[in-house]
């Protein structure tokens, strides 16, 4: 019984740190690193509030869904 109660402790912990999310820079520069090593040129990325109007692809979404990235070419 102690071991399960250790084990769901442990997932709840790492539930928690899964659903807080990506912290945006991170994303962005992991995105950007991506777009550049296939030879991408001639954008630009830009974090927006998720559900704001913005014209460009959105290609991820960070800080526990609650911003966008926005790729514009």
């Amino acid at each position: 019984m102690k071991k399960w109660m250790v084990a769901l402790g442990l997932l709840s912990l790492a539930g928690t740190a899964f659903a807080a999310g990506k912290p945006c820079e991170e994303l962005k520069s992991e995105i950007a690193a991506k777009l550049d090593a296939k030879g991408v040129s001639g954008y630009s990325l830009e974090i927006v509030d998720k559900g704001a109007a913005a014209d460009g692809k959105v290609v991820g979404t960070c800080e526990g869904g609650s911003k966008e990235i926005v790729y514009k070419k």
